[in-house]
């Protein structure tokens, strides 16, 4: 319960941040719909293996240069734990002075969720499916017109129940870095 209300605090402070912080962004070129490919390496915290190693690649069609809409596929590929995240993302890209992008987004999806962990009569072979609500912020620093880094923060709302002796997951935060090509 304690930290689903820090993930509601952490989302009423992002949404506020965007609301009173726009006269700080810079307007954006006009451009035509165009795709953009995206590609993040990280951590994935709050996990039912603890915190494992991520990758997470995107594809997002700008419909302008603030607005964005696309999949986004999050997975964790070595370990114990493998789980796999997909989601339909909708993006806002605040342009801000000094080539930063502010990007906040949201989306919905599946997650699957496979542990095999142990040997023996200890050993835990179990994996469950359920809904996936990411819920972050990406810093973006364009280096090119077409090419920005990035750093996002994600929160992920999920209910992945493995039975005992693994607790039930029903959220967990990534934090990834990576590189932006079309933003």
């Amino acid at each position: 319960m304690k930290s689903l209300r820090q993930i509601r605090r952490l989302l009423v402070s992002l949404a506020l941040f965007g609301v009173l912080w726009p006269c700080a962004a810079r307007s954006a070129d006009q451009q035509d719909p165009h795709w953009g490919f995206a590609t993040d390496l990280g951590l994935w915290t709050g996990t039912t293996n603890d915190t494992t190693f991520a990758m997470g690649f995107g594809l997002d069609y700008y419909m302008d240069p603030n607005f964005s809409f696309g999949g986004m596929a999050l997975f964790t590929p070595v370990g114990d734990l493998t789980q796999v995240g997909v989601a339909g993302v909708a993006k806002y890209h605040l342009r801000l002075n000094g080539g930063f992008n502010l990007v906040p987004f949201a989306g919905l999806g599946i997650l699957h969720a496979d542990l095999n962990r142990g040997s023996g009569p200890s050993k835990v072979d179990r994996n469950d499916t359920s809904h996936f609500i990411p819920l972050g912020m990406s810093l973006e620093y364009q280096v090119g017109p077409k090419i920005a880094f990035s750093t996002t923060l994600m929160v992920n709302l999920h209910r992945i129940n493995l039975s005992p002796p693994v607790p039930d997951d029903n959220s967990s935060v990534a934090l990834l870095f990576g590189i932006r090509w079309g933003p």
